[in-house]
């Protein structure tokens, strides 16, 4: 028996294929955006997933002003950070936090990053990601492909 056609196929760097693709966060719920961003950002949906390579998608946001939150978290919900000294622990809402400039991408890159490996490829994979509150971009010469996530699982 030929034992070469049993081979396991492993992505490097050079053989990935990396695609553009656009998301429309109009009326989605921010943390399933974010788990679908988060899979389409590593490539998990790709048939030749390798978990030590980044083989996702570069991923462009727009609308991110129209995400929604179910209940209340818009003002209950808190991310907290640290300055590293003491007393230092602040506290943010969702609600705060958007209302800052450039608030928007802020809020969905702290909810894409928290669903990302927490290690080196998880910061590279962070930067695979594009943010804008509007329907504008700047990334039309990278020829993106509008893509429904609702239709990702």
């Amino acid at each position: 028996m030929d034992t070469l056609s049993y081979k396991t196929i492993s992505a490097n760097k050079a053989t990935v294929t990396k695609e553009w693709v656009i998301v429309d966060a109009t009326d989605q719920t921010l943390g399933r955006l974010g788990a679908k961003v988060a899979k389409l950002l590593r490539g998990k949906y790709k048939p030749n997933f390798t978990p030590h390579v980044d083989c996702g998608d570069n991923v462009i946001i727009i609308n991110a002003d129209k995400v929604k939150l179910t209940g209340n978290k818009w003002n209950d919900r808190v991310y907290l950070s640290y300055t590293g000294y003491p007393g230092g622990q602040r506290e943010m809402t969702p609600a705060r936090l958007i209302a800052k400039p450039n608030g928007e991408e802020r809020l969905l890159k702290k909810v894409v990053k928290g669903m990302l490996p927490k290690n080196i490829l998880g910061a590279k994979l962070l930067n695979n990601l594009y943010v804008y509150a509007g329907s504008e971009h700047k990334h039309a010469a990278q020829n993106p492909k509008m893509i429904d996530i609702n239709s990702y699982k």
